[in-house]
């Protein structure tokens, strides 16, 4: 069989710069490229072809040729052409975005001696990037203050707390009932309590209210948010959204909460055997495990706000136009023109970053290796199976279970992106302007997302 990469030696492959962001590249393939490949192959038809009149193996090779001929010199040329193309840009070291576009060509003569084919190229710009911002980058410091420590405290007080019947509603009482709308075959029983509602007109209708009174509500406005109307009602998402009726609540049962005391059969209720013997080990560990969760919620407005800085300051140009052309048949579903242009402007900011974290990662040699994979993959296994109890897994078990995990490639390439996520985390901790301010979380909340 004739040597496929000889060929590919053998043809002419230019390139011609456009600009610094386009580029044009030339493949001229010769007949002796590949008239001894589309040979061999139609002699291996012929030897197999099962035409009528003629016993197999014995069919003239100008009929096959007739019959198949076009079809493999299309076919072996179009193998040869992506072959050559993807070693030129492997051996050039061409950082191109996208992929190279076939420039049209209808009218190609297949009987000629020789074939051009032209490929635009879109060329990813020389850039530097500085994560050193005039204006320091906000890494937020989120802590449990007292107040929230406490409220925490309460609920798992109330949650763990005995019911006891009440004759009437009171302001804090928990009641059980049904909202009922015959015309909309709405009739779901539920357990509330009165600050959920929005407004305290509405609270104000339950308060001296007794089992089998009937409270009349209006939809529209009850929830701060639709999504609580929903599962209240238990209607479909869209139907909620702008519900504008009458539901009836009729009550059932009346409750309030007694606290727990906060005594040794509690704490082992939460946190196993004399893990907390003291009201301020349990504040301790509230303290403890809420701020582990805020330092993920921190961490991610950073890596946001990074990110923000980052592409709006590290300017350079793009192969726009080249982009867009590439955007209309790249995805599953074609595009006109229009449609390309409004994807391209929906997805240049990401491209941008993307860009941008890959120099990165070249320049401080970020990387994640196997081992940091399946480390990984072990300590979110543990994490899980300690959420059902499983305390002490063996590391046979954690290493069998993350291979079935990591065999899955979409989850493989998942953790792997979480970590260049974390390490590029740490990279700009160490190398940007920062500063630190420590807060509370709902002085963090008010700041970052605004008084909701």
């Amino acid at each position: 069989m004739p040597d496929l990469r000889l060929y590919i030696i053998k043809m002419n492959i230019t390139r011609e710069n456009v600009d610094a962001l386009n580029a044009v590249v030339k493949v001229d393939i010769a007949k002796e490229d590949y008239s001894d490949k589309v040979e061999k192959i139609l002699t291996d038809y012929r030897k197999t072809a099962n035409i009528p009149g003629f016993r197999k193996g014995h069919v003239p090779m100008g009929m096959v040729k007739k019959q198949y001929g076009k079809a493999v010199l299309v076919d072996e040329v179009n193998k040869l052409l992506q072959d050559a193309l993807n070693k030129y840009l492997t051996e050039e070291k061409l950082d191109v975005l996208g992929q190279p576009l076939p420039k049209p060509q209808d009218d190609i003569d297949w009987d000629a001696e020789g074939f051009s084919f032209e490929f635009e190229l879109g060329l990813a710009p020389e850039f530097d990037v500085n994560l050193k911002s005039k204006k320091a980058i906000t890494q937020y410091n989120i802590v449990a203050d007292d107040k929230m420590i406490d409220e925490q405290i309460e609920r798992i007080q109330k949650q763990y707390g005995k019911l006891v019947s009440q004759d009437a509603v009171e302001k804090d009482s928990e009641i059980t009932g049904a909202y009922t709308n015959e015309e909309r075959e709405i009739d779901n029983k539920v357990t509330l309590t009165l600050d959920k509602f929005k407004g305290k007109a509405t609270a104000k209708q339950f308060i001296g209210a007794k089992a089998g009174d009937v409270i009349v509500l209006k939809t529209k406005g009850l929830f701060e948010d639709d999504h609580d109307l929903m599962h209240a009602l238990k209607i479909e998402h869209d139907d909620a959204h702008g519900l504008d009726i009458e539901v009836s609540f009729t009550i059932s049962e009346i409750n309030e909460r007694e606290l727990a005391d906060l005594d040794q059969e509690l704490f082992d209720k939460l946190f196993g055997k004399d893990g907390v013997t003291s009201v301020t080990e349990l504040k301790a560990k509230i303290k403890e495990d809420a701020e582990k969760q805020f330092v993920q919620q921190a961490d991610q407005k950073l890596l946001n706000d990074v990110t923000e800085y980052l592409v709006d300051n590290t300017k350079f140009d793009l192969p726009a136009e080249f982009l867009t052309k590439w955007m209309q048949t790249a995805g599953e579903k074609e595009m006109d023109a229009e449609q390309a242009k409004e994807e391209y402007d929906k997805s240049e900011k990401s491209l941008r970053y993307q860009l941008i974290e890959g120099k990165l990662i070249e320049e401080n040699n970020v990387q994640v290796t196997m081992d940091d994979i399946k480390g990984h993959a072990r300590e979110m296994i543990k994490g899980q199976m300690a959420q059902f109890g499983q305390m002490n897994p063996s590391d046979k078990e954690l290493d069998d279970i993350a291979a079935r995990v990591l065999s899955n490639q979409d989850e493989a390439r998942r953790i792997s992106e979480q970590l260049v996520s974390q390490k590029l985390l740490s990279l700009y901790k160490e190398k940007a302007n920062i500063k630190v301010k420590e807060l509370s979380y709902e002085k963090f909340v008010k700041e970052v997302y605004g008084d909701k």
